[in-house]
């Protein structure tokens, strides 16, 4: 379904029950809500789930182009109060990660839970935003392809590759399908983000943090300078996966996201 936020068309699947605990899944970069298959397959419909396409991704909007993580924070909110949730069970998987801890620094009161699978606090190192300019121009100059084929190397391992290539090419084709003006605006946004760091030591919901053993972007390094600063936060590295948790290693990853959902479903109230 597509929900009018901040005047553009959203798109967003909503399943479960409008009474359960709300789940909020916001996908990665250049991804779209697809990218969550694995888990809203499998995902208990106790919960009120919803996973959205981010402005410029998917089948929603893609807006003036001028992006920035605050404007993605923007319409996660205004998601919210479009369905009349006080507050949520915020997933986000590295670039949906940056836009949960963003959301935590700004609206506390909107975040029952934090799951942070694939990300970092921390804000772009010079190498980083150099990197970022070097997509931008490959995106520009030889087209989505060939940035497609190149991402796609940072974020899977190797073993996935030779393992599951129909996974690869679900990834592949919503890339390819991304508007190459959307993936340099969220390039852009992505370099300009600020470091979340010091908001860590404030969290006080509970924390679930993931990474894949193998995930050369957002390391295990990170993960564990995240845990040691996040008071009520648990750590699970993820086997036989790098970047691409969630699908790499589906089974182990729904079976930690839905124990801890469960665990929030005990204490509530």
């Amino acid at each position: 379904m597509k929900v009018i936020i901040n005047n553009l068309n959203i798109n967003c699947k909503v399943s479960g029950n409008p009474n359960g605990l709300p789940v909020i899944f916001i996908h990665g970069f250049p991804f779209d809500h697809q990218m969550w298959q694995p888990q809203l397959r499998s995902i208990p419909e106790k919960y009120f789930t919803i996973a959205y396409d981010i402005r410029g991704h998917g089948e929603s909007d893609y807006g003036d182009g001028q992006y920035l993580i605050e404007f993605f924070v923007d319409d996660l909110i205004e998601l919210m109060n479009h369905f009349k949730i006080p507050n949520a069970v915020i997933v986000g998987l590295s670039m949906g990660g940056y836009i949960a801890l963003r959301t935590i620094e700004r609206n506390p009161e909107r975040v029952r839970a934090l799951v942070l699978c694939s990300t970092k606090s921390s804000a772009d190192t010079n190498e980083a935003k150099i990197r970022r300019a070097r997509q931008i121009k490959i995106v520009k100059q030889d087209g989505i392809h060939r940035f497609s084929e190149e991402f796609l190397k940072s974020i899977f391992s190797e073993n996935t590759f030779t393992r599951s290539p129909s996974m690869i090419d679900i990834i592949r084709n919503i890339i390819n399908k991304t508007s190459p003006l959307s993936i340099a605006s969220t390039l852009i946004a992505l370099s300009a983000r600020t470091d979340t760091t010091e908001v860590l030591k404030n969290i006080q919901v509970p924390t679930l943090i993931m990474v894949g053993e193998k995930d050369t972007l957002t390391t295990p390094e990170d993960a564990i300078k995240m845990q040691n600063l996040t008071s009520n936060s648990e750590l699970h590295i993820i086997p036989d996966a790098a970047h691409m948790i969630n699908i790499e290693n589906s089974v182990l990853f729904n079976k930690f996201l839905f124990e801890f959902l469960n665990k929030l479903e005990t204490t509530k109230g």
